[in-house]
């Protein structure tokens, strides 16, 4: 499980998706999101399905790769999706014990299904095409008008820069001390869930103590090395827009034009 999750990986391939700045990429993330909840009906969702599916392809990460991701979430899907059938009021066309089945219920609980899926492809999509260091200078590049309003954006882009860094760490951390804990008899596999979240105590309690020795390390090399915040700061490669840059931009702004008329205009069976 702990080796399924992708977000925060970068895969590295030779690909247009690679090449493309990283600004196009964290924009284009954020206007997908935004998509996802604008789009209603068959055609909207057809629109999106076909975007995601050629930038999956343009990517060349394995879909594989991408897709076992999603077992980190499954749980939290269900739920989602169950609480929607269940708890959304409409047309009853179903009833058991307490709980109602409605025909509204049901497109909810497909269209909270979708986006969910969709959602962590899409943002799984940025990392892996995308390395930290790169995402950071873009986050930063982005929020520079925030520093009129004396905001510390340097921080804040490095402060994510540093969390996307530390999760592919803390879950090979997580799985050494899972397997040291086993091989000294912890069982995390059976007994209900009450059980099982205390067997994860002797889990918890070192990861925490190893997250926190990371962060003293890195707080102590980073002061070694005089960093005091982005004043001043330059950066060894400036970012530049190219001409796939611009043509991915027109694209961006075409799917978004598309996905807005599909919202007023569209309709469907979701």
């Amino acid at each position: 499980m702990l080796r399924e999750i992708t977000i925060g990986q970068y895969y590295p391939a030779d690909s247009i998706l690679h090449k493309l700045d990283p600004r196009v990429k964290f924009l284009g993330t954020i206007v997908f999101i935004v998509s996802l909840f604008l789009v209603k009906g068959a055609a909207g969702y057809a629109l999106v399905t076909v975007c995601l599916a050629a930038l999956i392809i343009l990517s060349k990460v394995p879909f594989k790769f991408m897709v076992k991701g999603m077992k980190a979430i499954f749980f939290v899907l269900i739920i989602t999706m169950l609480f929607n059938l269940f708890l959304t009021p409409g047309e009853i066309i179903g009833r058991w014990w307490i709980f109602k089945v409605t025909r509204e219920g049901i497109v909810q609980a497909v269209r909270m299904g979708i986006r969910l899926t969709y959602l962590v492809i899409g943002s799984s999509l940025m990392t892996l095409t995308t390395t930290p260091n790169k995402l950071t200078d873009a986050m930063e590049s982005l929020f520079s008008p925030l520093k009129v309003l004396h905001a510390p954006v340097h921080e804040i882009a490095m402060m994510m820069s540093i969390a996307l860094r530390f999760i592919p760490i803390l879950m090979e951390e997580t799985d050494k001390i899972m397997k040291a804990q086993i091989a000294r008899g912890a069982d995390f596999e059976s007994g209900n869930f009450i059980n099982r979240i205390r067997n994860m105590v002797p889990l918890l309690v070192p990861l925490f103590i190893s997250a926190f020795r990371r962060a003293n390390d890195l707080a102590l090399a980073m002061e070694a090395r005089c960093y005091h915040g982005g004043e001043g700061r330059t950066q060894m490669k400036p970012l530049h827009y190219e001409g796939r840059d611009y043509i991915a931009y027109i694209l961006l702004a075409a799917f978004l034009a598309a996905c807005i008329v599909l919202h007023i205009f569209g309709g469907g069976w979701i």
